[in-house]
Protein backbone atom coordinates (compact mmCIF):
# COMPACT_ATOMS: atom_id res chain seq x y z
CA UNK A 1 0.00 0.00 0.00
CA UNK A 2 1.19 3.47 -0.89
CA UNK A 3 1.47 5.96 1.39
CA UNK A 4 -0.94 8.42 -0.55
CA UNK A 5 -3.39 5.50 -0.44
CA UNK A 6 -2.73 5.50 3.49
CA UNK A 7 -3.36 8.49 3.80
CA UNK A 8 -6.96 8.47 2.18
CA UNK A 9 -7.78 5.53 3.80
CA UNK A 10 -6.98 7.64 7.43
CA UNK A 11 -8.41 10.03 6.48
CA UNK A 12 -11.89 8.48 5.38
CA UNK A 13 -11.62 6.84 8.68
CA UNK A 14 -11.32 10.26 10.31
CA UNK A 15 -14.08 11.52 8.23
CA UNK A 16 -16.56 8.68 9.81
CA UNK A 17 -15.25 9.35 13.41
CA UNK A 18 -15.99 13.41 12.57
CA UNK A 19 -19.66 11.96 11.66
CA UNK A 20 -19.44 9.51 14.51
CA UNK A 21 -18.62 12.56 16.79
CA UNK A 22 -21.76 15.06 15.36
CA UNK A 23 -24.18 12.11 15.63
CA UNK A 24 -23.29 11.57 19.23
CA UNK A 25 -23.50 15.15 19.97
CA UNK A 26 -26.87 15.50 18.74
CA UNK A 27 -27.82 11.84 20.05
CA UNK A 28 -29.14 13.67 23.78
CA UNK A 29 -32.27 15.46 21.30
CA UNK A 30 -33.50 12.36 19.76
CA UNK A 31 -32.77 9.57 23.02
CA UNK A 32 -34.13 12.62 25.99
CA UNK A 33 -36.99 14.05 23.19
CA UNK A 34 -39.22 16.33 24.98
CA UNK A 35 -36.87 15.82 28.30
CA UNK A 36 -33.93 17.54 26.50
CA UNK A 37 -32.81 20.93 27.52
CA UNK A 38 -32.57 23.32 24.89
CA UNK A 39 -32.26 27.29 24.70
CA UNK A 40 -34.59 29.26 25.44
CA UNK A 41 -33.59 32.80 24.56
CA UNK A 42 -34.38 33.08 21.05
CA UNK A 43 -35.88 30.28 20.55
CA UNK A 44 -38.20 28.30 22.88
CA UNK A 45 -39.50 31.77 23.57
CA UNK A 46 -40.78 32.55 20.05
CA UNK A 47 -39.55 30.63 17.18
CA UNK A 48 -40.70 27.44 18.28
CA UNK A 49 -44.06 28.33 18.62
CA UNK A 50 -43.88 30.34 15.78
CA UNK A 51 -43.47 27.51 13.68
CA UNK A 52 -46.41 25.84 15.39
CA UNK A 53 -49.02 28.75 14.91
CA UNK A 54 -47.96 29.45 11.42
CA UNK A 55 -48.70 26.24 10.49
CA UNK A 56 -51.83 25.93 12.36
CA UNK A 57 -52.82 29.20 11.33
CA UNK A 58 -54.07 28.21 7.93
CA UNK A 59 -51.61 31.23 6.77
CA UNK A 60 -48.74 28.91 5.77
CA UNK A 61 -49.38 30.27 2.19
CA UNK A 62 -51.64 33.32 3.05
CA UNK A 63 -51.06 36.64 0.66
CA UNK A 64 -48.27 39.75 1.79
CA UNK A 65 -51.42 41.21 3.35
CA UNK A 66 -52.80 38.43 5.42
CA UNK A 67 -52.87 38.37 9.12
CA UNK A 68 -52.53 35.76 11.61
CA UNK A 69 -55.72 36.17 13.87
CA UNK A 70 -54.23 33.92 17.14
CA UNK A 71 -51.36 36.86 18.19
CA UNK A 72 -51.99 40.29 18.75
CA UNK A 73 -55.79 40.41 17.07
CA UNK A 74 -53.55 39.78 13.88
CA UNK A 75 -50.02 39.42 13.55
CA UNK A 76 -49.04 40.16 9.65
CA UNK A 77 -48.35 36.71 8.02
CA UNK A 78 -44.81 37.99 6.62
CA UNK A 79 -43.90 38.47 10.52
CA UNK A 80 -43.22 34.91 10.40
CA UNK A 81 -41.01 34.80 7.28
CA UNK A 82 -41.06 32.90 4.14
CA UNK A 83 -43.11 29.86 3.20
CA UNK A 84 -40.12 28.32 1.27
CA UNK A 85 -38.11 27.85 4.39
CA UNK A 86 -37.17 24.21 5.62
CA UNK A 87 -37.21 24.43 8.93
CA UNK A 88 -40.82 25.29 8.61
CA UNK A 89 -41.49 22.48 6.51
CA UNK A 90 -40.30 19.91 9.27
CA UNK A 91 -42.31 21.50 11.95
CA UNK A 92 -44.90 20.93 9.43
CA UNK A 93 -44.11 17.54 9.17
CA UNK A 94 -42.70 16.16 12.65
CA UNK A 95 -43.87 17.34 16.31
CA UNK A 96 -41.61 20.23 17.39
CA UNK A 97 -39.04 18.83 19.18
CA UNK A 98 -38.50 15.96 16.44
CA UNK A 99 -38.09 18.88 14.11
CA UNK A 100 -35.91 20.67 15.90
CA UNK A 101 -33.81 17.20 16.60
CA UNK A 102 -33.67 16.97 12.14
CA UNK A 103 -33.05 20.68 11.93
CA UNK A 104 -29.87 20.38 14.39
CA UNK A 105 -28.74 17.47 12.56
CA UNK A 106 -28.97 18.77 9.35
CA UNK A 107 -27.08 22.13 9.93
CA UNK A 108 -24.09 20.54 11.06
CA UNK A 109 -23.93 17.78 8.94
CA UNK A 110 -23.79 20.24 5.80
CA UNK A 111 -21.70 22.26 7.86
CA UNK A 112 -19.00 19.89 8.58
CA UNK A 113 -19.12 18.74 4.38
CA UNK A 114 -18.75 22.47 3.38
CA UNK A 115 -16.19 23.34 5.57
CA UNK A 116 -14.35 20.21 4.94
CA UNK A 117 -14.88 20.87 0.95
CA UNK A 118 -13.66 24.45 1.24
CA UNK A 119 -10.44 23.28 3.08
CA UNK A 120 -9.73 20.84 0.62
CA UNK A 121 -10.20 21.85 -2.43
CA UNK A 122 -8.71 25.79 -1.41
CA UNK A 123 -6.81 25.97 1.90
CA UNK A 124 -5.45 23.14 3.68
CA UNK A 125 -4.75 20.89 0.25
CA UNK A 126 -1.58 18.73 1.31
CA UNK A 127 -2.48 15.31 1.29
CA UNK A 128 -0.89 14.94 4.99
CA UNK A 129 -2.57 17.66 6.44
CA UNK A 130 -5.52 15.60 7.06
CA UNK A 131 -6.46 16.34 10.19
CA UNK A 132 -6.97 19.32 9.97
CA UNK A 133 -9.60 19.72 7.56
CA UNK A 134 -11.46 17.12 8.95
CA UNK A 135 -11.20 18.34 12.58
CA UNK A 136 -11.50 21.79 12.15
CA UNK A 137 -14.62 20.72 9.62
CA UNK A 138 -15.81 18.51 12.99
CA UNK A 139 -15.42 21.58 15.30
CA UNK A 140 -16.86 24.22 13.08
CA UNK A 141 -19.95 22.12 13.04
CA UNK A 142 -20.65 21.21 16.72
CA UNK A 143 -20.45 25.16 17.46
CA UNK A 144 -23.58 25.98 19.06
CA UNK A 145 -25.13 27.96 16.39
CA UNK A 146 -28.40 30.16 16.83
CA UNK A 147 -30.96 27.10 15.66
CA UNK A 148 -33.45 28.90 14.05
CA UNK A 149 -30.71 30.56 12.03
CA UNK A 150 -29.84 27.01 10.57
CA UNK A 151 -27.17 27.61 7.49
CA UNK A 152 -27.83 30.83 7.64
CA UNK A 153 -23.95 31.40 9.01
CA UNK A 154 -23.56 27.35 9.02
CA UNK A 155 -23.85 27.13 5.36
CA UNK A 156 -21.35 29.89 4.64
CA UNK A 157 -18.19 27.73 4.06
CA UNK A 158 -20.05 25.16 1.37
CA UNK A 159 -21.70 28.48 -0.44
CA UNK A 160 -17.82 30.00 -0.37
CA UNK A 161 -16.58 26.68 -1.17
CA UNK A 162 -18.94 26.82 -4.41
CA UNK A 163 -18.15 30.18 -5.17
CA UNK A 164 -14.38 30.12 -5.33
CA UNK A 165 -14.87 27.25 -7.66
CA UNK A 166 -16.89 29.34 -9.70
CA UNK A 167 -14.36 32.66 -9.45
CA UNK A 168 -10.95 29.84 -10.32
CA UNK A 169 -13.16 28.74 -13.42
CA UNK A 170 -13.25 25.19 -11.89
CA UNK A 171 -16.89 24.08 -11.76
CA UNK A 172 -19.79 21.74 -12.73
CA UNK A 173 -23.83 21.20 -11.55
CA UNK A 174 -22.62 20.57 -8.25
CA UNK A 175 -21.62 24.23 -7.45
CA UNK A 176 -24.91 25.83 -8.99
CA UNK A 177 -27.16 23.55 -7.61
CA UNK A 178 -25.20 24.02 -4.11
CA UNK A 179 -26.32 27.72 -4.61
CA UNK A 180 -29.61 26.93 -5.91
CA UNK A 181 -30.23 24.68 -2.94
CA UNK A 182 -28.84 26.63 0.45
CA UNK A 183 -31.47 29.59 0.49
CA UNK A 184 -34.12 27.42 1.07
CA UNK A 185 -32.69 26.66 4.26
CA UNK A 186 -31.13 29.73 5.39
CA UNK A 187 -32.34 33.43 5.82
CA UNK A 188 -30.99 36.27 4.14
CA UNK A 189 -31.05 38.55 6.52
CA UNK A 190 -30.45 36.13 9.25
CA UNK A 191 -27.04 35.68 7.63
CA UNK A 192 -26.60 35.59 3.65
CA UNK A 193 -27.14 39.45 2.99
CA UNK A 194 -23.79 39.59 4.53
CA UNK A 195 -21.86 37.12 3.22
CA UNK A 196 -23.08 37.92 -0.70
CA UNK A 197 -21.72 41.23 -0.10
CA UNK A 198 -18.46 40.16 0.91
CA UNK A 199 -18.49 37.74 -2.06
CA UNK A 200 -19.58 40.57 -3.84
CA UNK A 201 -16.37 42.46 -2.77
CA UNK A 202 -14.55 40.06 -3.71
CA UNK A 203 -15.63 39.88 -7.11
CA UNK A 204 -14.46 43.77 -7.37
CA UNK A 205 -11.42 43.38 -6.14
CA UNK A 206 -11.04 40.87 -8.48
CA UNK A 207 -11.99 43.75 -11.47
CA UNK A 208 -9.98 46.63 -10.12
CA UNK A 209 -6.56 44.72 -9.05
CA UNK A 210 -6.58 41.54 -11.68
CA UNK A 211 -8.73 43.22 -14.50
CA UNK A 212 -11.00 40.18 -14.64
CA UNK A 213 -14.63 40.84 -15.07
CA UNK A 214 -15.39 36.89 -14.79
CA UNK A 215 -18.84 37.56 -15.92
CA UNK A 216 -20.11 33.71 -14.75
CA UNK A 217 -18.62 34.47 -11.38
CA UNK A 218 -20.83 37.90 -11.17
CA UNK A 219 -24.17 35.73 -12.37
CA UNK A 220 -23.37 32.81 -9.75
CA UNK A 221 -23.99 36.09 -7.02
CA UNK A 222 -26.61 37.50 -9.11
CA UNK A 223 -28.39 34.25 -8.91
CA UNK A 224 -27.90 33.23 -5.56
CA UNK A 225 -28.68 36.77 -4.35
CA UNK A 226 -32.04 36.78 -6.59
CA UNK A 227 -33.26 33.78 -5.61
CA UNK A 228 -33.18 34.55 -1.92
CA UNK A 229 -35.04 37.42 -2.48
CA UNK A 230 -37.38 35.70 -4.16
CA UNK A 231 -37.90 33.10 -1.55
CA UNK A 232 -37.45 35.87 1.04
CA UNK A 233 -40.18 38.13 -0.82
CA UNK A 234 -42.06 38.95 2.39
CA UNK A 235 -39.33 40.27 4.02
CA UNK A 236 -38.10 42.64 0.97
CA UNK A 237 -42.15 43.58 1.11
CA UNK A 238 -41.69 44.56 4.59
CA UNK A 239 -38.81 46.62 4.30
CA UNK A 240 -40.11 48.38 1.18
CA UNK A 241 -43.67 48.67 1.52
CA UNK A 242 -45.10 48.21 4.53
CA UNK A 243 -46.48 50.51 7.53
CA UNK A 244 -45.10 51.51 10.40
CA UNK A 245 -43.95 48.97 12.85
CA UNK A 246 -42.27 48.70 15.94
CA UNK A 247 -39.06 48.83 14.39
CA UNK A 248 -39.39 52.45 13.44
CA UNK A 249 -38.88 53.07 17.01
CA UNK A 250 -36.09 51.49 17.80
CA UNK A 251 -33.13 52.97 19.17
CA UNK A 252 -29.70 51.10 18.78
CA UNK A 253 -27.42 53.36 19.05
CA UNK A 254 -26.53 54.47 22.36
CA UNK A 255 -22.63 54.28 23.05
CA UNK A 256 -20.11 56.61 23.62
CA UNK A 257 -16.77 56.08 21.73
CA UNK A 258 -15.26 54.18 25.11
CA UNK A 259 -18.09 51.73 25.06
CA UNK A 260 -17.89 50.87 21.70
CA UNK A 261 -14.17 50.30 22.00
CA UNK A 262 -14.50 48.15 24.80
CA UNK A 263 -17.20 45.87 23.04
CA UNK A 264 -15.12 45.95 20.09
CA UNK A 265 -12.93 43.68 22.06
CA UNK A 266 -15.29 41.85 23.87
CA UNK A 267 -17.13 40.99 20.69
CA UNK A 268 -13.56 40.05 19.54
CA UNK A 269 -12.47 37.67 22.47
CA UNK A 270 -15.62 36.26 23.39
CA UNK A 271 -17.68 36.47 20.23
CA UNK A 272 -21.92 36.99 19.83
CA UNK A 273 -24.19 34.41 21.37
CA UNK A 274 -26.13 34.34 17.78
CA UNK A 275 -23.13 33.91 15.94
CA UNK A 276 -21.23 31.28 18.46
CA UNK A 277 -18.02 30.10 17.53
CA UNK A 278 -16.35 29.00 21.48
CA UNK A 279 -12.95 30.39 20.43
CA UNK A 280 -11.96 32.02 23.21
CA UNK A 281 -10.16 29.00 25.54
CA UNK A 282 -8.15 27.45 22.25
CA UNK A 283 -8.61 29.00 19.10
CA UNK A 284 -7.87 32.66 19.83
CA UNK A 285 -4.14 31.63 22.04
CA UNK A 286 -3.37 29.35 19.40
CA UNK A 287 -4.43 32.55 16.86
CA UNK A 288 -2.48 34.98 18.51
CA UNK A 289 0.82 32.74 19.13
CA UNK A 290 0.75 31.84 15.15
CA UNK A 291 0.07 35.85 14.58
CA UNK A 292 3.48 36.67 17.10
CA UNK A 293 5.17 33.71 14.85
CA UNK A 294 4.19 35.05 11.26
CA UNK A 295 4.12 39.02 11.73
CA UNK A 296 7.70 39.60 12.13
CA UNK A 297 8.86 37.21 9.35
CA UNK A 298 9.91 38.95 6.12
CA UNK A 299 8.80 36.11 3.44
CA UNK A 300 5.45 35.09 4.48
CA UNK A 301 4.00 31.98 1.88
CA UNK A 302 0.36 33.00 0.73
CA UNK A 303 -1.05 30.66 3.74
CA UNK A 304 0.25 33.03 6.11
CA UNK A 305 -0.63 36.04 4.30
CA UNK A 306 -4.15 34.88 4.31
CA UNK A 307 -4.26 33.85 7.86
CA UNK A 308 -2.96 37.48 8.94
CA UNK A 309 -5.80 39.31 6.01
CA UNK A 310 -8.06 36.83 7.70
CA UNK A 311 -7.13 38.37 11.62
CA UNK A 312 -6.96 41.79 10.33
CA UNK A 313 -10.97 41.25 9.36
CA UNK A 314 -12.29 39.22 12.46
CA UNK A 315 -10.74 42.55 14.03
CA UNK A 316 -12.80 45.13 11.71
CA UNK A 317 -15.93 43.07 12.41
CA UNK A 318 -15.95 43.70 15.96
CA UNK A 319 -15.02 47.07 15.68
CA UNK A 320 -17.72 47.56 12.93
CA UNK A 321 -20.02 45.36 14.78
CA UNK A 322 -19.25 47.61 18.33
CA UNK A 323 -19.32 50.99 16.49
CA UNK A 324 -22.84 50.43 14.68
CA UNK A 325 -24.39 50.85 18.28
CA UNK A 326 -22.58 54.24 18.57
CA UNK A 327 -24.53 57.35 19.37
CA UNK A 328 -22.33 59.18 16.59
CA UNK A 329 -25.09 56.53 14.40
CA UNK A 330 -28.51 58.07 15.78
CA UNK A 331 -29.09 60.88 14.01
CA UNK A 332 -28.83 58.78 10.27
CA UNK A 333 -30.98 56.66 11.62
CA UNK A 334 -33.43 59.07 12.84
CA UNK A 335 -33.28 60.02 8.81
CA UNK A 336 -33.00 56.55 6.88
CA UNK A 337 -36.11 54.56 8.50
CA UNK A 338 -34.18 51.37 6.58
CA UNK A 339 -30.82 51.61 9.01
CA UNK A 340 -33.68 50.98 11.85
CA UNK A 341 -35.65 48.11 10.38
CA UNK A 342 -32.48 46.23 8.86
CA UNK A 343 -29.77 45.01 11.41
CA UNK A 344 -26.61 45.86 9.47
CA UNK A 345 -24.56 45.18 12.40
CA UNK A 346 -25.00 41.32 11.57
CA UNK A 347 -21.78 41.62 9.39
CA UNK A 348 -20.19 39.86 12.50
CA UNK A 349 -21.68 36.63 11.66
CA UNK A 350 -19.14 36.15 8.97
CA UNK A 351 -17.16 35.42 12.63
CA UNK A 352 -17.38 31.94 12.41
CA UNK A 353 -16.71 31.58 9.39
CA UNK A 354 -13.76 33.45 9.23
CA UNK A 355 -12.49 32.07 12.82
CA UNK A 356 -12.23 28.42 12.16
CA UNK A 357 -11.03 29.44 8.72
CA UNK A 358 -7.90 30.96 10.81
CA UNK A 359 -8.06 28.15 12.91
CA UNK A 360 -7.23 25.91 10.22
CA UNK A 361 -4.62 28.03 8.90
CA UNK A 362 -3.11 28.41 12.49
CA UNK A 363 -2.58 24.72 12.40
CA UNK A 364 -1.51 24.29 9.09
CA UNK A 365 1.48 26.91 9.71
CA UNK A 366 2.11 25.25 13.16
CA UNK A 367 1.94 21.28 10.85
CA UNK A 368 4.72 23.11 9.05
CA UNK A 369 7.11 23.74 11.53
CA UNK A 370 8.23 20.33 12.38
CA UNK A 371 7.63 17.44 14.93
CA UNK A 372 6.40 20.19 17.78
CA UNK A 373 4.40 22.42 15.68
CA UNK A 374 1.81 19.29 14.43
CA UNK A 375 1.66 17.83 17.96
CA UNK A 376 0.57 21.55 19.00
CA UNK A 377 -1.83 21.83 16.00
CA UNK A 378 -3.47 18.06 16.99
CA UNK A 379 -3.67 18.90 20.65
CA UNK A 380 -5.04 22.41 19.58
CA UNK A 381 -8.12 20.20 17.93
CA UNK A 382 -8.78 18.41 20.45
CA UNK A 383 -9.05 20.72 23.06
CA UNK A 384 -11.46 22.48 21.20
CA UNK A 385 -13.16 19.39 20.34
CA UNK A 386 -13.44 19.42 24.23
CA UNK A 387 -14.99 22.45 24.69
CA UNK A 388 -17.36 21.79 21.68
CA UNK A 389 -18.43 18.79 23.53
CA UNK A 390 -18.88 20.66 27.15
CA UNK A 391 -21.08 23.79 25.06
CA UNK A 392 -23.62 20.95 24.21
CA UNK A 393 -27.25 22.25 25.11
CA UNK A 394 -27.86 19.42 27.34
CA UNK A 395 -24.88 20.08 29.45
CA UNK A 396 -24.91 23.77 29.54
CA UNK A 397 -28.81 24.36 29.96
CA UNK A 398 -29.23 20.88 32.74
CA UNK A 399 -26.35 22.89 35.04
CA UNK A 400 -28.04 26.17 34.65
CA UNK A 401 -30.82 24.28 35.81
CA UNK A 402 -32.86 25.37 32.80
CA UNK A 403 -36.56 23.90 31.94
CA UNK A 404 -36.92 20.84 29.23
CA UNK A 405 -38.82 21.48 26.35
CA UNK A 406 -41.58 19.32 28.23
CA UNK A 407 -41.32 21.79 31.41
CA UNK A 408 -41.16 25.18 29.62
CA UNK A 409 -44.29 24.26 27.40
CA UNK A 410 -46.00 22.51 29.92
CA UNK A 411 -48.59 21.06 27.24
CA UNK A 412 -51.05 18.80 30.02
CA UNK A 413 -51.31 22.02 32.63
CA UNK A 414 -52.23 24.27 29.77
CA UNK A 415 -54.75 21.92 28.77
CA UNK A 416 -56.41 21.95 32.32
CA UNK A 417 -56.85 25.83 31.68
CA UNK A 418 -58.14 25.63 28.70
CA UNK A 419 -60.60 22.76 29.88
CA UNK A 420 -61.27 25.18 33.17
CA UNK A 421 -62.11 28.12 31.35
CA UNK A 422 -64.35 26.30 28.86
CA UNK A 423 -64.69 28.33 26.03
CA UNK A 424 -63.42 28.24 22.49
CA UNK A 425 -60.40 29.70 22.59
CA UNK A 426 -61.29 32.40 19.69
CA UNK A 427 -63.69 33.86 21.81
CA UNK A 428 -61.30 35.84 24.19
CA UNK A 429 -57.75 37.00 24.71
CA UNK A 430 -54.93 36.43 27.29
CA UNK A 431 -51.81 37.72 28.27
CA UNK A 432 -49.01 36.69 30.30
CA UNK A 433 -47.21 38.05 33.43
CA UNK A 434 -43.75 36.30 34.60
CA UNK A 435 -43.50 33.97 31.86
CA UNK A 436 -43.33 34.13 27.75
CA UNK A 437 -46.35 34.47 26.11
CA UNK A 438 -44.68 31.70 23.68
CA UNK A 439 -46.04 29.33 25.71
CA UNK A 440 -49.68 30.22 25.60
CA UNK A 441 -49.50 30.64 21.32
CA UNK A 442 -47.55 27.05 21.69
CA UNK A 443 -50.62 25.42 23.61
CA UNK A 444 -53.58 27.16 20.90
CA UNK A 445 -54.48 30.61 23.11
CA UNK A 446 -55.29 33.50 21.73
CA UNK A 447 -52.71 36.42 22.92
CA UNK A 448 -52.81 40.06 23.26
CA UNK A 449 -48.77 39.88 24.13
CA UNK A 450 -45.99 38.44 21.94
CA UNK A 451 -42.40 38.37 20.84
CA UNK A 452 -41.90 39.17 17.42
CA UNK A 453 -38.85 41.03 15.20
CA UNK A 454 -41.49 43.79 13.67
CA UNK A 455 -45.36 44.17 13.96
CA UNK A 456 -47.22 47.09 13.58
CA UNK A 457 -46.72 50.36 15.35
CA UNK A 458 -49.90 51.41 16.45
CA UNK A 459 -50.65 47.95 18.41
CA UNK A 460 -47.46 48.94 20.26
CA UNK A 461 -48.81 51.80 21.39
CA UNK A 462 -52.12 50.45 21.97
CA UNK A 463 -50.80 47.72 24.52
CA UNK A 464 -48.75 50.33 26.05
CA UNK A 465 -51.88 51.85 27.57
CA UNK A 466 -51.86 48.42 29.74
CA UNK A 467 -48.96 49.15 31.03
CA UNK A 468 -48.32 52.49 30.99
CA UNK A 469 -48.26 53.25 34.97
CA UNK A 470 -45.57 50.56 35.22
CA UNK A 471 -43.49 51.33 32.52
CA UNK A 472 -43.74 55.14 34.46
CA UNK A 473 -41.65 53.38 38.08
CA UNK A 474 -39.36 51.88 36.01
CA UNK A 475 -36.88 53.73 33.54
CA UNK A 476 -35.28 50.71 32.43
CA UNK A 477 -38.75 49.06 31.55
CA UNK A 478 -39.56 52.27 29.85
CA UNK A 479 -36.67 52.54 27.64
CA UNK A 480 -36.63 48.92 26.85
CA UNK A 481 -40.42 48.89 25.50
CA UNK A 482 -40.34 52.47 24.08
CA UNK A 483 -37.00 52.03 21.56
CA UNK A 484 -37.41 48.49 20.46
CA UNK A 485 -41.04 46.77 22.16
CA UNK A 486 -39.74 43.32 20.04
CA UNK A 487 -41.37 41.84 23.56
CA UNK A 488 -44.90 43.46 23.64
CA UNK A 489 -45.25 41.77 26.96
CA UNK A 490 -47.24 43.02 30.21
CA UNK A 491 -44.19 44.23 32.10
CA UNK A 492 -44.25 44.74 35.85
CA UNK A 493 -42.33 46.98 37.97
CA UNK A 494 -41.50 44.55 40.90
CA UNK A 495 -40.53 41.56 37.95
CA UNK A 496 -38.22 43.73 35.74
CA UNK A 497 -36.96 42.42 32.64
CA UNK A 498 -37.20 38.44 34.02
CA UNK A 499 -39.97 36.50 31.90
CA UNK A 500 -39.75 33.20 33.59
CA UNK A 501 -40.34 32.66 37.32
CA UNK A 502 -40.83 29.31 38.19
CA UNK A 503 -42.62 26.95 40.65
CA UNK A 504 -39.85 27.38 42.85
CA UNK A 505 -39.98 31.27 42.98
CA UNK A 506 -41.24 33.04 46.29
CA UNK A 507 -41.98 35.99 44.53
CA UNK A 508 -45.33 37.81 44.81
CA UNK A 509 -46.68 41.19 42.88
CA UNK A 510 -47.86 43.55 45.04
CA UNK A 511 -48.32 46.57 43.91
CA UNK A 512 -49.42 46.21 40.19
CA UNK A 513 -51.36 49.28 38.13
CA UNK A 514 -52.51 47.97 34.69
CA UNK A 515 -55.39 49.48 33.13
CA UNK A 516 -57.74 46.33 32.94
CA UNK A 517 -60.16 48.79 30.88
CA UNK A 518 -58.42 49.07 27.96
CA UNK A 519 -56.90 45.40 28.52
CA UNK A 520 -60.48 44.41 28.22
CA UNK A 521 -60.94 46.48 25.20
CA UNK A 522 -58.42 44.81 22.92
CA UNK A 523 -60.20 41.57 23.46
CA UNK A 524 -58.12 40.36 27.27
CA UNK A 525 -60.31 38.52 29.38
CA UNK A 526 -57.74 36.17 31.07
CA UNK A 527 -54.05 36.77 32.80
CA UNK A 528 -51.72 34.01 32.68
CA UNK A 529 -49.18 34.84 35.95
CA UNK A 530 -46.30 32.81 36.95
CA UNK A 531 -46.58 34.89 40.32
CA UNK A 532 -49.37 35.75 42.76
CA UNK A 533 -50.88 39.06 42.54
CA UNK A 534 -51.66 40.44 45.67
CA UNK A 535 -53.93 43.47 44.69
CA UNK A 536 -55.74 41.68 41.95
CA UNK A 537 -59.05 42.99 43.14
CA UNK A 538 -57.08 46.49 42.62
CA UNK A 539 -56.73 45.36 38.98
CA UNK A 540 -60.47 44.87 38.79
CA UNK A 541 -59.14 41.19 38.40
CA UNK A 542 -60.29 37.59 39.99
CA UNK A 543 -58.52 34.76 40.96
CA UNK A 544 -60.13 31.55 38.54
CA UNK A 545 -57.77 29.13 39.75
CA UNK A 546 -54.19 28.06 40.66
CA UNK A 547 -52.81 25.75 37.97
CA UNK A 548 -50.01 23.11 38.91
CA UNK A 549 -48.11 19.91 37.07
CA UNK A 550 -45.16 17.77 38.01
CA UNK A 551 -43.84 18.35 34.16
CA UNK A 552 -44.31 21.82 34.01
CA UNK A 553 -41.48 24.14 35.28
CA UNK A 554 -44.40 26.87 36.02
CA UNK A 555 -47.35 27.78 38.65
CA UNK A 556 -50.17 29.54 36.82
CA UNK A 557 -52.31 31.94 38.51
CA UNK A 558 -55.31 32.52 36.14
CA UNK A 559 -56.64 35.23 36.32
CA UNK A 560 -59.93 36.65 35.23
CA UNK A 561 -60.78 40.47 34.50
CA UNK A 562 -64.17 41.61 35.56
Amino acid sequence: MTRQTMQLTAESKAIALALLLIAMYVSPLFILGENAHIRVHDNLDSNIAWYKVLVQSGEWFGSVNAAIPQVINGLPRNALGTEFSGIVLLHAIFPSMLAYAFSQTITRIIAFIGMYLLLKAHLVKEPETWPIRVFVAAAFALTPFWPSGMLSTLGYPLALWAFLNIRARRFSWREWLTLALLPFYASLVLGFFFFLFAIGVLWLRDLIVKRDLNPVFLSSIAFMTGLFLLLDYRLVYSLVLNDATNRNEFVSSRLGLWRSVRLTFKNFIFGHHHAATKHTIVILPITLIVFFLTALRRNRDRTERTFLLLLVINLVLSAWYAFWFNKAWQPLKEQISLLNTFNFARFHFLHPLIIYVGFALSCLILWKMGRLGRRLAIGSLCLQMIVLFMSNEEIVYRNSKAPTFRQFYAVKQFADIRKTIGLPMNEYRVASIGLHPAIAQYNGFYTLDTYNNFYPLSYKHRFRQIIAKELDKNAKLKTYFDTWGGRCYIFADELGKKYDYRKNSKKKIRHLQLDTKIFKDMGGRFLFSSVPIMNASANRLRLLNVFDNRNSAWRIYVYEAI
